[in-house]
């Protein structure tokens, strides 16, 4: 079955200005401690001003000299727009299963709390980070591609994507309202993922990550309607 595109497309996919891949490797070098902290696999630009600024993140040590620095650099040296092409092309490849999707999510959203969903979707492509990222105020998302068009985690990149928009849709309504911890924060989304379009995502698991408590409570889609209240059973667990 073919699913069309252009009856209501919910997503808006971006290859990057070199501002913009600047803004991010930036913030990926600030976190740096979370990420190390939590095991992640970054990508970054390879060169002495690189970890010459991972190292100043971890002491807290960064300035307004070195992003100006590391903005000329991204610029001159890394910043080719056709390295993006390969990852671009595959994600809208991808985008009538998605549009599938988000249109399900926003059907079946749980009722007895609010699941945030945007009416677009910014995706925005990036070479550089940890593999994903989220704004859960703007709906907007920062997927990682190689230049040969792979993706961390999936060879689909929908995979990655859906992951993204359970994240934005949970984020002020339990995450932080329940000052939930990453490890179950993560552990939730690859649930939802999973009891939602399993069957749309045959490659989607759930990351070793997370926090296995989870499992005992949040095991059928029906669940996710009580997700309150399971998140706080899980926080009283000891």
């Amino acid at each position: 079955m073919q699913f069309s595109v252009l009856a209501q497309n919910r997503l808006k996919v971006i290859i990057p200005t070199a501002a913009q891949e600047t803004d991010y490797i930036w913030r990926t070098i600030r976190d740096i401690t979370f990420f190390e902290q939590h095991k992640y696999q970054l990508s970054l630009p390879k060169g002495s001003l690189i970890e010459a600024l991972k190292k100043k993140a971890r002491a807290q040590q960064l300035s307004d000299e070195d992003y100006v620095a590391l903005k000329k650099f991204v610029t001159d040296k890394v910043y080719q727009k056709a390295d993006y092409q390969k990852g671009y092309q595959l994600i809208k490849q991808n985008e009538a299963l998605l549009n599938r999707l988000i249109k399900q999510l926003s059907k079946n959203a749980p009722k007895r709390w609010k699941f945030k969903m945007f009416d677009t979707y910014q995706v925005t492509l990036t070479l550089y980070g940890s593999g994903g990222s989220y704004d859960p105020d703007q709906g907007s998302i920062i997927i990682f591609a190689t230049r040969d068009g792979k993706f961390k985690q999936y060879k689909n990149p929908a995979n990655t994507i859906i992951h993204e928009i359970i994240h934005i849709g949970i984020e002020h309504s339990i995450i932080r309202k329940h000052k939930v911890s990453h490890g179950l924060k993560e552990r939730i989304v690859d649930t939802f993922v999973l009891l939602n379009f399993k069957k749309y995502l045959p490659e989607y698991y759930v990351q070793n990550m997370g926090d296995k408590r989870l499992d005992t409570y949040l095991r059928h889609k029906k669940d996710l309607d009580n997700l309150e209240y399971i998140v706080k059973k899980v926080q009283q667990k000891k």
